[in-house]
């Protein structure tokens, strides 16, 4: 099924005559916002947020990055590696980041506008295993990596690529050539870069150019990757993640700066008190990112939840996380920034659990008013496994927001007067010429869900969700078209790998 049509049907037959246009490649979400506090409190969370980082401080173990502070204006504390920061320096560093930005893609129709009311999809990231209905849970390879890639570049409603899952068949000094190679290759839309330490980053910053074809200027006037940041909570920023923050915001690349505040585990076991400690460890960090660099292009991530108080487990799609989404969007629109948020769910298979975790956790960040939703399509167990069918029953979800978000037609036309009086009372609209005129474009059309009777369902083969997930990303796959590279700047690329790898590649730092 195309990414950007839905044909329309009339008892079960295809008409292809009409088909129906959709694009989801640029979101806007039109829907109210909810707030989890009032003004005087959320203004009271903040002010909480930047006493600790003065009073308490946050311990930064990179020695760079406690320099970047202290030339700042930030006490340090060299004993105990803790920087204390001023009220007022946060005020400048906020006063600096963009509230709104593109990141770009290859061609305009891939770039993303994230802040405002701009809303952009990515699928699962970081996961180190793959799943699928025919081979099971099972450690992921540069073939699964790839496989996730092209299914994100065929779906317009995914908008930006992501770490998806890893490549663990490919050593770690040598992995970032060739994620980053398949980025490039097979997609068109902005991608992410691990900050695995600077000779990494600065070989994909490298690949990005050489793919591109960008200037050294060209490519740090504005931004084309992503990184996601993770503070050490409670109160830590360790060594590669300063480090990370530093390398893009002296290129100009994107920081998703993001604290990872399980409440009742790395922070308060309350919702308002692990917002706060979210708030303080992601104002130091977008802090250091406006030191490097004035304007730099930061993201407020949040990824508060709670957890089970009994195993210790991080809990996803709960009242708690929903609340906490509430949150953290009213605090991203309170500093003007980008806000990041999660689609979660700890359900170790695409089952119902991952379903309602999925949507609970979706909608939370949608009425909370993210700009960059993250493992929106195939994450499971916690983040722990990438699953293919569930991408494709996610990626269903995510279109159907996408309808949501497309106003209504409130014309004298669609109000159909004429057509009510058209139609008896107590008979139907089926063939009335109004529906008719509408019936092959009034309509989304599903991936996977299946609307017949029971009757037709066992009629037609009796598949599940998940069974017709299998099948539909097994076709994408099939049939998937690398989009055109420029010959000379793929030989380039290969060449620089091939090069880099025969020097020994990069080490972790």
């Amino acid at each position: 099924m195309s990414r950007r049509s839905r044909r329309g049907r009339h008892h079960g037959v295809a008409d292809t005559s009409h088909q129906r246009q959709v694009d989801y490649s640029k979101l806007k979400n039109p829907l109210l916002r909810q707030p989890a506090f009032s003004q005087d409190r959320l203004e009271a969370i903040h002010q909480t947020a930047l006493r600790v980082i003065e009073e308490l401080g946050i311990k930064v173990l990179n020695a760079e990055a406690r320099d970047y502070f202290k030339q700042g204006g930030a006490s340090i504390d060299e004993s105990t590696q803790l920087v204390r920061i001023d009220p007022a320096l946060v005020a400048s560093a906020l006063e600096s980041a963009p509230s709104e930005f593109v990141l770009h893609g290859s061609v305009a129709q891939a770039d993303v506008t994230l802040g405002g009311d701009n809303i952009a999809f990515t699928c699962v990231g970081g996961a180190p295993h793959i799943s699928d209905l025919d081979r099971g849970k099972r450690p992921g390879t540069l073939e699964d990596t790839c496989n996730i890639i092209k299914l994100s570049e065929h779906f317009d409603v995914l908008h930006l690529q992501s770490p998806n899952v890893e490549s663990q068949d490919v050593p770690v000094h040598l992995r970032h050539y060739r994620v980053t190679e398949a980025q490039l290759r097979l997609s068109r839309k902005p991608f992410f870069i691990f900050s695995r330490g600077s000779a990494q980053v600065e070989d994909a910053f490298a690949m990005t150019r050489i793919a591109r074809g960008l200037s050294q200027a060209e490519f740090e006037a504005q931004p084309w990757c992503y990184t996601v940041i993770n503070t050490n909570s409670p109160r830590q920023l360790d060594i590669p993640m300063c480090q990370g923050i530093i390398d893009f915001a002296r290129a100009g690349q994107v920081s998703v700066i993001t604290p990872f505040t399980l409440a009742g585990a790395m922070a308060p076991v309350t919702m308002p008190g692990a917002l706060v400690l979210q708030h303080a460890e992601a104002l130091a960090g977008i802090l250091l990112s406006q030191i490097v660099r004035p304007g730099a292009p930061v993201v407020y991530g949040s990824f508060t939840s709670n957890v089970d108080m009994k195993s210790g487990s991080p809990a996803f799609g709960t009242p708690e996380f929903v609340q906490a989404a509430f949150g953290a969007g009213q605090l991203a629109r309170h500093i003007e920034l980008p806000w990041r948020g999660s689609a979660a769910t700890a359900s170790n298979a695409p089952d119902e659990q991952a379903v309602y975790e999925f949507l609970m956790s979706a909608w939370g960040r949608i009425l909370g008013g993210v700009n960059m939703m993250v493992h929106a399509a195939g994450w499971l167990e916690g983040g722990l496994t990438g699953s293919m069918e569930k991408f494709i029953l996610d990626v269903e979800m995510l279109q159907t927001f996408a309808e949501i978000f497309t106003p209504l037609d409130s014309s004298d036309a669609e109000l159909a007067y004429e057509a009510i009086a058209s139609v008896e009372p107590g008979s139907h609209f089926f063939g009335c010429e109004h529906t008719m005129a509408r019936y092959q474009t009034a309509f989304y059309e599903p991936l996977v869900s299946d609307w017949s009777n029971f009757g037709q369902w066992t009629e037609n083969g009796s598949k599940t969700a998940t069974q017709r997930a299998n099948g539909i990303w097994k076709k994408i796959l099939q049939d998937f078209e690398a989009p055109e590279m420029d010959p000379a700047r793929l030989e380039e690329l290969q060449a620089f790998i091939e090069r880099r790898s025969a020097e020994g590649g990069a080490p972790v730092d």
